[in-house]
């Protein structure tokens, strides 16, 4: 664009624009960064890597609905780094420590479970259009989500950082962990969003106790601690399973009421 005296005029970002992306740009280099410490062997590094990602995958949405920073350019860069720290950083990962060991299944499992990740973030991309979704639409997401079906997958790893790898942990048995958590993505079973989700007054107090141990644990024994947390998250699948039922339900019987109630009146 020019002015008038004939110079260039550029456009201005504000900072509460930048500053998500940049949060989004840090999770990307973290998750690349965890394929780095893999080719080394340093498999804790790579672990942590891809944790530190979703740690700044939590905050970059949080950061742009502070800053009130939300652009269509931060929305995609969001999901390109998802799918790069959460798709295929773990896949190769999970391929460099051990089914490499099986040849073309080893490596099938890995494509298949990013190419499930890209999957999951196209739906996910796509429905973030839908103009009348149920009220409670907001506090599930469809299949699980990219941090969460990382952490899913690099299970294994961080379970063998506590009980070792032999004789569970085979390549084979990861291989089909990959592809069944790969399903699980791109699934259609409720998964608990924990976005906006607002606790009763009384709830608050036991909350900061659990997060109190929750630090703790994760100050002295990182690795049991965050796959406790991973497996807590697998014990929550089935819940949450139920709870949309119930509120899917709810929702239709006060819908189908209201049209009884409509029909009524319009007949009087």
């Amino acid at each position: 664009m020019l002015r008038a005296g004939g110079k260039r005029r550029f456009r201005v970002i504000s900072l509460s624009t930048l500053i998500p992306n940049l949060i989004t740009v840090m999770a990307l280099c973290s998750g690349l960064t965890g394929i780095r410490f893999a080719l080394q062997e340093r498999w804790e590094f790579a672990v942590g890597a891809i944790a530190v990602a979703a740690v700044l995958d939590t905050l970059d949405g949080r950061m742009a609905r502070l800053l009130k920073g939300q652009s269509k350019f931060g929305a995609e860069l969001d999901s390109l780094a998802d799918f790069i720290s959460f798709g295929v950083s773990p896949a190769i990962i999970l391929f460099l420590w051990t089914t490499q060991d099986v040849g073309g299944f080893g490596w099938m499992s890995a494509l298949f479970f990013a190419t499930c990740m890209a999957l999951r973030l196209a739906r996910f991309n796509t429905k973030l259009d839908d103009v009348d979704p149920p009220v409670f639409a907001s506090r599930f997401f469809a299949g699980v989500p990219a941090p969460a079906a990382a952490g899913l997958g690099c299970l294994p790893l961080i379970l063998s950082f506590v009980i070792g790898p032999e004789p569970i942990w085979s390549p084979y048995l990861v291989a089909v962990w990959l592809v069944v958590v790969g399903l699980m993505m791109v699934s259609s079973i409720p998964t608990y969003s924990f976005k906006g989700t607002r606790l009763p007054q009384k709830l608050v107090l036991p909350l900061l106790v659990v997060a109190g141990l929750v630090i703790a644990g994760s100050l002295s024994e990182p690795w049991m601690t965050l796959a406790g947390i991973i497996i807590l998250y697998l014990v929550t699948m089935p819940l949450s399973y139920r709870s949309y039922r119930r509120l899917t339900a709810m929702h239709a019987a006060t819908a189908a009421k209201s049209e009884q109630e409509s029909v009524a009146a319009t007949d009087l």
